[in-house]
Order: C-alpha cells, then structure tokens, then sequence
C-alpha cells in the first residue's frame, strides 16, 4: 500500500485548526491540575454522555439515518455496552500523580498528560468510537479534538453537545472535547500535525496519514477475522455465537467474522445449525451474482457494506428465499485478489472454507489475513486447549478468541480479559505501533524516578555460562 504523505495545508485550514489547537490547550491546562478523583468524575460524566438511555438511542437513530450504516437497535446497544466495559477498565485505575512504585527495584512512576489528542474516527460507529476514545483520553488528563467521518459529523455534533452538558455539571471546561464540525482530509490532516498525539480508527488511507504526520501516532489495522470450527467444537454454540455476532449492526465492527473454517467431519452438521441460525447457502450461480454485486471494478462496493440481507439480496438478484434470510454464505477455497470473497466484506456475507487438518487450516488463514486483515485477529470453537495454543503459538494475529462471539469479545468482553475499546492494534503485522486493545495507557506519558538500590552487576559466568557450553569462548 502507497504511503500517504498529506500535503501542507493553505493558511486558511492552518488558521482553523490552530484555533482549536489553542483552545485545547487552554482548557488542558487547567485539566492538568485536576485530582485524580476530580478526573474520574470527568470521564464518568462523559460515558454517561452516551449511556444514558434516550441519549444512546438519539444518537444511534441520527448515525443510521446520516451513514447509512447498520441498524438503531444493535447501535443503541453498542454506545452502552462499550462504554460500560470501558468504564469498568477505568474505574479505581490510577492515571494522576505516582501511579505505581517498586521498592525492589528503586522506581516510581509518575503519570502526565499528552496533551492534545487528535481521533479520527470512522463512520461504522460515529458515536461510540469517539465517546471511547474521549474517555481514554481525559482519563490521562489530555483535551481531545475529534475528526468525524462527513457523514458521521451530525453525529459527533450530538455526542460532544450531550458531553458539554456533563461537563458544564462538573464545572470542566468545555474545550477538553472538540470536533472538527465540518470534517474534510485538509482539516483531518492539518489536526494531525498540530496535535501532540493521534489515534485513528478506521480508514487505511487515514492510518498512514497518522504515520506520515509528523506526530506521535497509533492508527489500528484492517479486520477480516477468520473463525475455525474444530472438530470437537459445540456446534450449535459456535452457530448461535456466530450468527449474532456475524449480523450485529450489520457487521459494521470490523471483528465480526468474515469467514469460518469447518472441519470436514463436522462441517455438513456446522453448516445446518448455521442454516438453523438464518443463514442461506448460495448456489454457485447465486455466488456469481452476489460477488458482480459486491465488487465493481475490483473495489468493494458500498452500496452493500452494513446494510440489510434484505438489500443486498435484492441488489444482487438472490433467489426467493434469500430474502428471509438474515446471513448469507458463499463456499470458497482460495485466498488473495483473485477470491474477493476471502476478503473483508463489512457486510452480512460470510465465506465458508472445508478443512482437513489444523495446520493446513492455519496455513490458508495465515494466507487470507496476508492478503487483507494482518495481524488483527481469529477465533476458534474447540474443546481442545492444545489446538487454541496451537494456533495462538503460528499465527501472527494479536488476538484469538476461543468459543465467543468474534466482535464482542475482540474488543473486550464482560467475560473474557480483553481491555474494552473499539480500536485495536494489529502489530507490525499491519503497520501498527501496537498489537494491543487500545487503553488509557497509551495516552499517558510516564515519569520514572530512578533510585540508587544494591549493586545487580553479574558475574560473567552468570550471563555467558550457557552460550560459553555450548560454543566455547
């Protein structure tokens, strides 16, 4: 992929963002005095911002009817799940002052704020991803100024104002949360370079845009999670798990599963149960018509991305039952450019792949994620603890996720260990600075104070005796 070097924006975009640069900063110096309880009644007033029942629902009613992009019901559910998890990651965590202290070793941390972060975010989730981002962000005692998607800036005009409300209760100044009201990659682009750190979530153009600013960046990477099946797997659980997951939101989260890898003695049973669960198998002929309907020109084409099985059936001319279906499957065996299917899809559409043996199934997903969607994530259905270590041990992925719900638990779960967020780092696999869920760490910088403590010189023999053994000196 082409790197994106933005180029220098005219003195009347400069001019803009400075403006918001320097109120930023204005308001961040007075944040940087806060307690650290002072500080948490912050974020907590900014997660109810989006929590609170009507609100989340205003703003997943809003989101649907200006992207076009997947459903109120799964949004609303999505702005309050997310930002309960986060909250919980973020209560009682210390991010003000000494934040840990190691006698042993003679250090002591010391937590200080970034400054301005700059969060460009996508127009899959216009709300949830900013208000998470925010309370990350304000957790470390920095002002933020998010770059909404154009179509998801009505969005982030509601959030920020239903956050200025909290704010103003607190007394915080309203400055510590912006948006570039009227986004465009000029005034995207400018606010990176401006800002003292970026986070972006979402387009690939934007990442490398990030990396290419000048500025300390972490920019997360492309999903295309690849599930596999095991022999031994519950069936019917893994289909219920992947069904929900598979149709939330119209697969907007970019964990949900874009393909699933069957074991062929049970792949005949795992494909009725998901049958069962409203998926339609197509025929190769409806298969034909479903890909000239999702790729033109050999881009994926938007009009299917987070929309309906209803219209997507209809745009591509599927067969009668189709319609009732709530997930569609295509069979496949390759990978790469020239198996679009293989690819992330954004959508209700699912590619189905037959395997033998584990490692023959590690070695076509290693070649799907190559192709699209390095370093992100899989999951896999097993009762088998040496087959999920197993593949934990060869793929270069960040994340895998045994028995769940690939997008609820990728980006954190109520029972799994993963930290919430909606921004996940997919290592350098992908391009990334981190291979981590993205958490309030990553928007601090730490002071260590470093004391003298007894002598750790070793001896020679301590460090070489092996090497020394073995080779000789």
């Amino acid at each position: 992929m082409t790197t994106v070097i933005p180029k220098v924006a005219d003195k009347d975009t400069q001019q803009a963002v400075a403006e918001l640069i320097q109120r930023a900063r204005a308001a961040q110096a007075k944040f940087d005095a806060y307690s650290q309880r002072r500080v948490d009644h912050v974020v907590a007033g900014v997660a109810w911002a989006i929590y609170e029942p009507g609100r989340a629902r205003a703003l997943a009613e809003i989101a649907v009817r200006d992207t076009g992009l997947g459903n109120v019901e799964d949004k609303v559910l999505k702005n309050r799940r997310k930002t309960l998890g986060t909250l919980r990651d973020l209560t009682g965590a210390k991010s003000v002052g000494m934040i840990s202290e190691n006698h042993e070793r003679g250090l002591t941390e010391y937590a200080k704020p970034m400054g301005v972060v700059a969060a460009v975010v996508p127009s899959t989730n216009p709300a949830a991803t900013p208000a998470n981002n925010a309370m990350m962000a304000l957790k470390g005692r920095n002002a933020i100024i998010i770059s909404p998607s154009p179509k998801g800036a009505s969005t982030c005009q509601l959030l920020v104002q239903y956050i200025h409300e909290q704010l103003d209760k607190i007394g915080a100044p309203r400055d510590l949360v912006q948006f570039l009201p009227r986004p465009n990659k000029e005034l995207t682009y400018e606010l990176m370079r401006q800002a003292d750190f970026v986070v972006v979530t979402g387009s690939q153009k934007n990442v490398q845009a990030a990396y290419s600013s000048g500025t300390p960046a972490i920019g997360v990477g492309l999903g295309n999670a690849p599930v596999i099946i095991d022999a031994d797997a519950d069936i019917n659980d893994a289909a219920t798990k992947i069904k929900k997951s598979k149709t939330f939101d119209y697969a907007t989260s970019c964990s949900s599963e874009n393909s699933i890898h069957i074991h062929e003695a049970v792949y005949e049973t795992a494909l009725e149960a998901l049958r069962k669960q409203g998926g339609y198998l197509l025929s190769a002929e409806e298969k034909l018509r479903l890909l000239d309907a999702m790729w033109q020109h050999g881009k994926l084409n938007n009009a299917v991305t987070a929309q309906s099985p209803q219209k997507i059936a209809a745009l591509a001319g599927l067969h009668s039952d189709a319609h009732d279906a709530e997930f569609f499957m295509v069979e496949e065996e390759g990978a790469g450019p020239d198996h679009p299917f293989s690819g992330e899809k954004m959508s209700v559409v699912l590619t189905v792949y037959k395997f033998r043996r584990l490692d023959e199934a590690i070695d076509r997903i290693q070649r799907i994620l190559d192709y699209q969607g390095a370093g992100h994530s899989c999951g896999v259905h097993t009762r088998s603890a040496d087959h999920a270590r197993q593949i934990a041990e060869q793929l270069k992925v960040a994340r895998v996720l045994v028995n769940q719900a690939h997008c609820f638990g990728t980006g954190g779960g109520f029972d799994n260990g993963l930290g919430f967020t909606l921004t996940m780092g997919a290592g350098t696999w992908a391009g990334n600075s981190i291979s981590a869920n993205l958490s309030y760490r990553h928007f601090l910088n730490i002071t260590r104070l470093a004391r003298v403590i007894p002598s750790r010189e070793p001896r020679e023999d301590e460090v070489w005796g092996p090497y020394f053994a073995a080779y000789g000196q």
